[in-house]
């Protein structure tokens, strides 16, 4: 059996793919099986999410538990975010913040660190208050925050069970305004950086890498109820032009029309937060390839510098680049572990071999800024992941006890942490 990523650049091939109808159904083909990981929308571009066998919850129903009281929604982990954010604006809730893309699952995004974007703004998986999960023997489990084993059982790769529900913190509901720039110089962004991404609640550079000037600059304010803190959009920011008409993140015209948020008007954060979509195929429609690193924020605009000598190369090979900031946090595998970060991020044409032969040379620009590499998406083979992560051994420690047998192991783990070699203590 052969199946693709969304993307359609990775190839799985598990002996069976398992559809449970219930979550006892689950346990069971969990325990059943010698190696298994979860299934969930294909957002990912390598083989993280591969393995002999998988096993899909999409076919059980879990409805969403609101508890206003805690200030929680709990979730199925199958659930994509544009679900979810659907369901808590319309009972007057919200989340901190969303990705780019509502189709992803919940629980793909908090096992791979997935981000939005604000110099304020934790990871989406630092929303997360609680996990529910199956392990290896079958067992259902929560971890909750507080436990000692928390900070290491969010971002966990699919390493310690397959994932059921999750328990998300939420925050009243709020509007949010999208205003859009064009025109933003290269130098204008190197020199203000941090005046830049601290111009708006979330904030998105996008362009490309030769050219003088940036593709657009992407704000968005957010707004109370009551109306406050909503920002007045000039004509002129940073040198650039609001843009008052139809605008796409693909600025190489290579996706749908009508596939982004709303731009200049206010509207709910369910709808403008993320810039595609939930009702459309977002971003190039998946033809694409994604890369993207971390850095460290105080290193952003050297790690910028460092990659430009290369952009005559690599601008061919791109719809675009985007450039967001996000806050530090304490999850042990987390982009955003032990400080704030500039995520560097590569939307590629379907041009697998070139960005192969490109990736070393950009790793090697940002080596000496430590970088990490988004879990799901493409990296070399040769870049050395493990370095970017201060707490990898105590993960790896983690995976050990909890899963000793290695059932939710596969190659792409194995391979880049080397969780084969590990031993429970």
């Amino acid at each position: 059996m052969t199946l693709s990523n969304w993307a359609g650049n990775v190839a799985f091939t598990p002996t069976d793919v398992l559809h449970a109808r219930d979550i006892a159904e689950a346990q069971r083909l969990v325990a059943d099986a010698p190696r298994i990981r979860a299934l969930g929308t294909g957002h990912s571009f390598n083989d993280i999410a591969d393995a002999p066998q998988l096993i899909s919850l999409r076919d059980i129903a879990s409805p969403f538990e609101l508890d206003e009281a805690a200030r929680t929604v709990t979730v199925r982990g199958a659930a994509p975010y544009g679900a979810v954010a659907a369901f808590l604006h319309e009972h007057g809730w919200a989340l901190h913040n969303l990705g780019s893309l509502p189709h992803i699952s919940v629980a793909g995004a908090t096992a791979t660190g997935t981000h939005g974007s604000g110099d304020g703004n934790g990871v989406l998986s630092t929303a997360v208050r609680g996990i529910e999960r199956i392990g290896a023997d079958g067992e259902l489990t929560w971890v909750g925050a507080g436990d000692p084993d928390f900070d290491g059982s969010v971002v966990a790769l699919g390493a310690l069970g397959v994932i059921t529900r999750i328990r998300l913190a939420i925050e009243p509901t709020y509007d949010v305004t999208q205003q859009v720039y064009t025109g933003l110089s290269w130098d204008t962004f190197l020199d203000q950086f941090d005046a830049i991404m601290a111009s708006a609640y979330s904030v998105s550079v996008l362009g490309k890498w030769a050219t003088p000037t940036l593709s657009t600059l992407w704000l968005k304010h957010r707004a109370r109820a009551d109306g406050a803190g909503s920002a007045d959009a000039g004509s002129r920011l940073f040198g650039g032009d609001r843009v008052t008409a139809d605008v796409h993140a693909i600025i190489t015209g290579d996706a749908p029309d009508d596939n982004m948020t709303p731009l200049g008007t206010r509207g709910a954060w369910s709808t403008r937060l993320a810039h595609f979509r939930f009702d459309r195929d977002p971003s190039a429609g998946g033809d694409e390839i994604q890369s993207e690193f971390f850095v460290p924020r105080a290193a952003a605009v050297d790690a910028l510098r460092a990659i430009r000598p290369l952009g005559e190369r690599i601008d061919p090979l791109l719809h675009v680049s985007e450039f967001r900031t996000f806050a530090g946090d304490d999850l042990w595998l987390s982009g955003g572990e032990g400080g704030g970060r500039l995520a560097i991020h590569f939307t590629w044409r379907q041009r697998p071999d070139e960005v192969a032969a490109i990736l070393p040379e950009i790793e090697a620009a940002l080596r000496p800024f430590t970088p990490r590499a988004h879990w799901g998406k493409v990296y070399s083979a040769g870049f050395d992941q493990a370095a970017g992560f201060d707490r990898l051994g105590e993960f790896i420690a983690l995976a050990a006890r909890v899963d000793p047998t290695g059932k939710f192991r596969n190659d792409h783990l194995d391979r880049v942490l080397r969780l084969s070699d590990s031993e429970a203590p």
